[in-house]
């Protein structure tokens, strides 16, 4: 350091010179020399206790404690818009501009409008039969920006039923419906003076298919109305045990498991206060219908043949009893408008089991070289049908050995 040079020299100047010859101004000047060079040491030596390279921590700031009494650091985070918001919402629109979230039944009073609001952008509806083919100009649909509005003016209890709103997806110019996200709602329309809902039907024919629950639609005007179901003959109330059949106000009777002495004529008795009415006729038509499609089996006896003998193909499946099964063949002949010959039989399986075995057997006389090639079988039922096939060979006749 600069002045520590100049205080050295000054000393080295001083030191030279005879001390009796000193002065005392000198000797303060001295003095204060050697106490200053002592202070820069000091100062040298604390700063050498540093660790070279080493950067000191910062000194954490202490967290004040929040108080009432002024506003709170608040971290901002980005917002995620929430599922629900791209969930689809039904309401009722009520009077004075008011909304009310549908359930899974409403009431409306025949005369009144029903307005149903569903968001989404763009919506599809589905309403009950009666008014998709005529609705006498009472149903209005309009889609805004942001959601669809169903109006149905002048009720009637006709107009009972489901109301589906569906939130549609669309990529350009192409939009299909969204069932997973579809809302519904069955609205009543009670009417004093009819508790089913009209039909302009006498009777209906249902089949009652063994392998798939049947439903009655006695579908009533108000949800209040008790609801029986009754044979036409002999005259007797069906029993509902909520097993085998049961009974939903939305959708009517079901019978879950039909078998053949559920099949007759039956109709359906609502009674409300004072009122008793009887339903439209149900003509139920037991059909037993199989569980899967046949899988025939076709077996030529023999695959070989000489052109003059007869050949037998036989087509078989195994099936339930009284399901009937229906054969078709294709073969080469067809092609010349060669005539065939089937026989069909069907031959009950013992052993306790519920099945019947189902043939068809094709029948060519006299086989020429145009009946080689392939002879399908197929066999259908109500499920479905499949095929099978076998290849058939015609060789000549042998020339007879010379004596």
């Amino acid at each position: 350091m600069f002045l520590w040079v100049e205080l050295h020299e000054l000393t080295i100047s001083s030191s030279a010179m005879p001390l009796a010859n000193m002065s005392g101004s000198k000797w303060r000047l001295v003095l204060i020399a050697l106490l200053i060079c002592a202070l820069i040491f000091e100062l040298d030596a604390q700063e050498q206790k540093a660790v070279p390279g080493r950067t000191p921590k910062p000194r954490k700031p202490k967290h004040e404690k929040s108080t009432n009494k002024g506003p709170r650091a608040v971290t901002v985070r980005p917002k995620v818009k929430a599922a629900r918001a791209e969930q689809t919402l039904l309401t009722q629109v009520l009077n004075k501009g008011k909304f009310k979230k549908v359930r899974e039944t409403i009431n409306v009073q025949t005369g009144d409008t029903l307005e149903l609001r569903c968001r989404g952008k763009p919506v599809q509806w589905s309403v009950p039969p009666y008014l998709e083919e005529d609705d006498d100009g009472r149903l209005r649909i309009v889609q805004y920006e942001r959601y669809g509005l169903l109006t149905l003016v002048n009720t009637t209890g006709a107009d009972t039923g489901e109301y589906t709103c569906y939130p549609m997806y669309c990529e350009d110019t192409d939009c299909r419906r969204e069932y997973s996200k579809a809302v519904k709602v069955f609205v009543f329309f009670p009417d004093p003076q009819e508790l089913f809902v009209p039909s302009s039907d006498y009777y209906k024919v249902i089949q009652l298919r063994s392998n798939w629950p049947t439903v009655l639609p006695c579908q009533v005007t108000s949800p209040e109305a008790k609801v029986t179901l009754h044979r036409e003959y002999p005259p007797v109330e069906v029993e509902v045990d909520r097993r085998e059949i049961s009974f939903d106000v939305k959708t009517g009777f079901t019978i879950h498991r039909p078998r053949p002495y559920h099949a007759g004529a039956l109709y359906c008795v609502a009674s409300l206060g004072n009122l008793r009415q009887s339903s439209i006729k149900y003509m139920l038509i037991y059909v037993n219908y199989p569980r899967a499609p046949p899988a025939p089996v076709i077996q030529a006896s023999p695959s070989t043949v000489t052109v003059g003998e007869n050949l037998r193909v036989t087509c078989s499946a195994m099936g339930e009893r009284d399901v009937a099964i229906e054969f078709t063949w294709d073969y080469p002949g067809q092609e010349i408008g060669r005539p065939p010959y089937t026989q069909e039989s069907v031959i009950p399986v013992s052993g306790g089991t519920a099945q019947q075995q189902s043939q068809s057997v094709l029948l060519v006389d006299e086989v020429r070289d145009v009946d080689q090639g392939t002879y399908t079988c197929t066999a259908q039922n109500m499920q479905g049908a499949k095929s099978v096939s076998t290849t058939i060979k015609v060789v000549p006749k042998p020339k007879p050995k010379k004596p």
